[in-house]
């Protein structure tokens, strides 16, 4: 580009598109899909290791208007998850957005921002990029660059070259890809679209504690970058001790997985994760136990020939059931709803009709910082309670009819 004039908008958006995209023929099976992880030694000479870090959660931000400086001061302290809740500490607080600053100033949380974006692609770019390149074709979705987590920069702009419906379409392909770690032997086209199992799949917010639990998992495995550095107590600027912390060296960053074959013993590992974040086995199996016929679809399996061999069955006094997701990473944003120390996320009601039963799932919230929601703008528990006052009442009425 000669000095003497600006590039075109068409320029710039090649540019943008060549950022974000990669080249079908570099999509090969052995580098693509990929997630990368850039060490925090990078910055800062050491981490303040929690013995025992707590669960960390997402927040989205909104920051149209911010600032270069903003956007350091969120990459540094996203890089800073192996300091998880005491994070906090390596950051004047007046220096921090006032968006991070409000959230740091509650105390030591374990928060990892993102940006609040249309397509949703940054709170779910981890599970986007275990997905290989044949799966992205059959639902319409992009070949994009190697992910990054956690989040980092989003320089080209992502938001506006991803597709409108990229939050359905990557639903639809994980899905399709966490299925048979699922129901083996049973495709999904046999359960009805409002199957719960084929609910659970499709949900994103559900699957997001379990990855980020399996790329933790695997990052805990690099080595150490020698900054000098012996396990120590960490002390505070008063002379006192941090209690349960060390000072220590942080990790190496690199390939969290690379290639197809790696990515699928990562989705192996998220599935088993799923069991210790989200309950996934217990679900699972309450699910198998209350089936009813309009789970089913037309198409033949294994399990419907099951069920209807178990068909016969008393029917019991209408129940409802709110089974609480322990211990969970929620995607905390406006749209959340916030009952004590719950975080909601219009998640997920199981109807069993022949049992006389329903079985609301509550995505739960790992913390009792609940001042975040007031932060972020979440509404008021209010609406929560109400909502399932106004399920009990539904699912009573509807049962009682005959």
């Amino acid at each position: 580009m000669s000095e003497d004039r600006e590039p075109t908008a068409a320029e710039v958006l090649a540019w943008r598109r060549d950022d974000v995209f990669i080249p079908e023929a570099e999509a090969t099976t052995e580098e693509f899909p990929s997630l990368r992880n850039i060490s925090a030694g990078f910055i800062f000479g050491g981490v303040v290791r929690p013995l025992e870090p707590a669960p960390p959660e997402y927040a989205t931000l909104s920051m149209p208007h911010a600032s270069d400086g903003d956007f350091v001061a969120l990459a540094q302290w996203n890089m800073l998850w192996e300091a998880a809740q005491f994070r906090r500490r390596f950051f004047d607080l007046d220096a921090l957005p006032k968006p991070m600053a409000k959230i740091a100033d509650l105390g030591d949380v374990n928060v990892t921002f993102v940006p609040r974006t249309r397509a949703r692609y940054f709170e779910y770019a981890s599970l986007f990029h275990l997905l290989p390149k044949r799966v992205l074709g059959m639902f319409g979705l992009p070949l994009l660059r190697g992910g990054q987590w956690p989040f980092m920069a989003d320089w080209a702009g992502i938001d506006d070259l991803l597709p409108t419906d990229f939050e359905a379409r990557l639903a639809r392909a994980w899905a399709w890809t966490v299925w048979p770690h699922l129901m083996s032997g049973s495709k999904m086209k046999a359960f009805s679209a409002d199957d719960p199992i084929r609910l659970l799949a499709h949900n994103l917010d559900f699957w997001v504690p379990a990855v980020t639990a399996t790329i933790q998992e695997r990052l805990r495995d690099f080595p150490e970058v020698d900054k000098g550095r012996t396990p120590s107590p960490v002390l505070l600027e008063d002379g006192s001790v941090l209690a349960g912390a060390i000072a220590s060296n942080p990790r190496m960053g690199g390939p969290v997985w690379f290639g197809e074959d790696d990515a699928h013993d990562a989705v192996v590992e998220t599935v088993e994760a799923a069991d210790r974040t989200g309950q996934l086995r217990g679900i699972l199996d309450a699910v198998r136990s209350h089936r009813i016929e309009d789970d089913f679809s037309s198409h033949w399996s294994y399990a419907r020939e099951d069920f209807e061999r178990k068909l016969h069955g008393k029917r019991r006094k209408v129940t409802v059931k709110f089974v609480e997701l322990t211990d969970t990473i929620p995607v905390q944003g406006p749209e959340s709803e916030v009952l004590g120390n719950l975080v909601t996320n219009d998640f997920l009601a199981l109807l069993d009709a022949r049992n006389r039963q329903i079985v609301v799932l509550l995505n739960s919230g790992v913390t009792r910082k609940t001042e975040i929601a007031e932060v972020l703008g979440y509404a008021n528990h209010s609406a929560v309670s109400k909502r399932l006052a106004q399920i009990r009442r539904a699912a009573e009425a509807h049962f009682d009819k005959d």
